[in-house]
C-alpha cells in the first residue's frame, strides 16, 4: 500500500522490451536510502517489485498486462516518472490507501493557473467517474489528490504549489495520458451497491444474504 505522496521524481535510464514484458532502470535518490530487492515501488502509480538496484538507480519488470493498462507501455528512455516507497506502519497517512493499481488510463485535459494554484482538469472513462465524489480521493499518476467537481466524462484537481512542484505534474500538456486508481473505500461501496441493487447477487449468495441482514455462514 502506498499514501500518494510522491517521494520524489525519477528518470527512466534503460527500457528492455521483451516478448513478456519490459524491463526499467530508473535513476533516483531519495529512496534510494533503504532500498532492498523485492521492495514494492510506485512508480507513476504502478505498484512494482524492485529486481536489483545500485546506489543510485533501481530496476523493475512489467508484464505485458500492465503495459497495456498503465501508461508505462508508452514511457521511454528520459521519460520522468513519480516515486513512492510502500507505506510503513510507522509512516503518517498523508494522503490516501492506495493500492497501486491502476484502474485505467485518463487523459490530461487542462491546467489553467489561478494564483499560486492550478485548475487541473483530467478526462477519465465511465468506471473512474462512477467512483468519483466532490471532495473525495483519486490518483493520478501515483498522486494523491482531491477530486473538486466531476463531470460525465471529466473531473477537475486544484493543485497546490508543493504538489505542482515535486511531481510530474508540471509536465504534462493536453492530452498526455495519465494513470488513474480510483478510491479503494469508493470501490467497495461502489461494489455493495451492485450487490444490493441485486445485479451479481447469484455471484455471491453470501453476501447477498449479509446485506440483507443475514449472517454470514461459511460454505
Amino acid at each position: 500500500m502506498f499514501t500518494g505522496l510522491v517521494e520524489e521524481i525519477g528518470t527512466i535510464k534503460r527500457v528492455t522490451r521483451l516478448d513478456a514484458g519490459a524491463r526499467f532502470v530508473i535513476g533516483a535518490s531519495t529512496i534510494m536510502s533503504d532500498m532492498a530487492r523485492g521492495d514494492s515501488i510506485s512508480i507513476d502509480g504502478c505498484c512494482l517489485t524492485a529486481e536489483e538496484f545500485t546506489s543510485d538507480e533501481f530496476t523493475v519488470f512489467a508484464s505485458l498486462e500492465t503495459l497495456r493498462r498503465t501508461t508505462l507501455g508508452h514511457r521511454d528512455v528520459g521519460s520522468k516518472v513519480n516515486l513512492e516507497r510502500a507505506l510503513t506502519l510507522s509512516k503518517r497517512l498523508g494522503g490516501h490507501l492506495v493500492s497501486g493499481h491502476v484502474d485505467a488510463p485518463g487523459a490530461f485535459l487542462s491546467a489553467n493557473k489561478t494564483g499560486d494554484a492550478y485548475e487541473v482538469w483530467i478526462g477519465a472513462p465511465p468506471e473512474i467517474i462512477s467512483h468519483c465524489v466532490q471532495k473525495g480521493s483519486i490518483t493520478v499518476d501515483g498522486i494523491s489528490l482531491t477530486v473538486v467537481e466531476v463531470h460525465d466524462d471529466r473531473f477537475s484537481l486544484w493543485i497546490i504549489p508543493e504538489t505542482w512542484e515535486r511531481t510530474t505534474l508540471s509536465l504534462r500538456s493536453a492530452g498526455d495520458a495519465v494513470n488513474l486508481e480510483s478510491d479503494l473505500i469508493a470501490k467497495y461501496v461502489f461494489r455493495l451497491m451492485e450487490y444490493r441493487d441485486g445485479a451479481p447477487a447469484a455471484k455471491d449468495r453470501r453476501l447477498a444474504d449479509l446485506l440483507e441482514g443475514g449472517s454470514w455462514v461459511a460454505r
